[in-house]
């Protein structure tokens, strides 16, 4: 039985994520105390593969996640998931509005509630806690009076739900990341994604040279964002990510011009995109051809190429 694990406790929207991948069933799932520590499970072997959040389409990024994701050993992604969040306020049984003193939860789950937190509990103190999981477990502990998570949560730590559906911005949606250590990517389904980090030379046009690899071949940029190095200042990490596949030329010839252009590149995987089953509110995203039209243009201009260098104009 494989070991998958999570950023925990039990009752996350990170479990819940991991449970609705292909694969993950009948797996052993081990819960983590942050995600740092789910990727360390990753790389010392107590662990096949980890499950963490990477994206939020409110919050941005999970910079923890960014940051671990380029540390060695390597690790890449080799599937995802998107998960609409739903929020609630979980209380010990008995706990009025008006008893509600202390509100704990994940940093990112009291972003996307800081607006009903004003509004509907304005003399609280919010705590920020590892996980949303962890923040309801908290509150049977007694630790704190109310927290914010998954309703499911309240089910696991004998919680009441207070107040249901608070989320600031309807449909907001968390990306998560199972990472595993290196080896042959998910075979291409026409519907994939490949994720990178590069570093450039701090000098003009250096950034515009890296984008115009992936532009002239027709590669779709679907996120970018900047780490800072730790230990260089004014120095940073370039987060991208593609639509496409290592397998592909066009984004096999992109990935090898940015080895030649780039300081450093770190290839962090190509994988089945999420998005078009009945968990994601967005549109239909249309298939990109697999050894079709696009692989024929490549084959014929490396073709053309090669005669131009045998000395052929035609």
């Amino acid at each position: 039985m494989s070991r998958l694990a999570f950023l925990g406790p039990r009752a996350t929207f990170t479990e819940q994520a991991l449970r609705s991948m292909p694969g993950t069933a009948g797996a052993e799932l081990v819960p983590c105390a942050g995600s740092p520590a789910v990727l360390a499970a990753v790389r010392d072997g107590t662990a096949e593969a980890g499950c963490v959040p990477i994206e939020n389409s409110v919050e941005g990024a999970v910079p923890a996640v960014l940051d671990g994701l380029i540390a060695d050993p390597p690790l890449v992604i080799v599937r995802e998931a998107l998960l609409p969040v739903r929020f609630a306020v979980l209380v010990r049984a008995g706990t009025t509005t008006a008893d509600v003193r202390t509100v704990a939860s994940h940093p990112h789950a009291i972003a996307q509630t800081r607006g009903f937190i004003a509004a509907h509990l304005p003399d609280a103190t919010v705590v920020s806690s590892t996980s949303t999981a962890e923040a309801a477990a908290q509150v049977a502990r007694g630790e704190f009076d109310a927290a914010v998570s998954a309703p499911l949560a309240a089910e696991q730590h004998g919680l009441e739900v207070l107040v249901d559906d608070i989320a600031d911005n309807a449909g907001a949606v968390t990306r998560f990341a199972l990472v595993a250590r290196p080896g042959p990517p998910p075979e291409p389904t026409g519907r994939d994604r490949t994720s990178l980090a590069a570093t450039t030379q701090n000098r003009p046009g250096a950034l515009l040279g890296l984008l115009t690899e992936l532009a002239v071949r027709g590669i779709d940029l679907t996120r970018i964002e900047s780490r800072p190095i730790k230990d260089r200042h004014a120095e940073y990490w370039f987060h991208l990510d593609c639509t496409g596949h290592v397998a592909e030329p066009a984004m096999g010839e992109a990935l090898a011009a940015l080895y030649r252009r780039c300081d450093r590149v770190r290839f962090l995987g190509s994988y089945p995109r999420a998005g078009n089953g009945a968990s994601h509110p967005g549109p239909e995203v249309p298939p990109l051809p697999i050894g079709g039209s696009d692989a024929a243009q490549f084959a014929a201009s490396q073709e053309w190429l090669a005669g131009l260098r045998a000395g052929s104009t035609a």
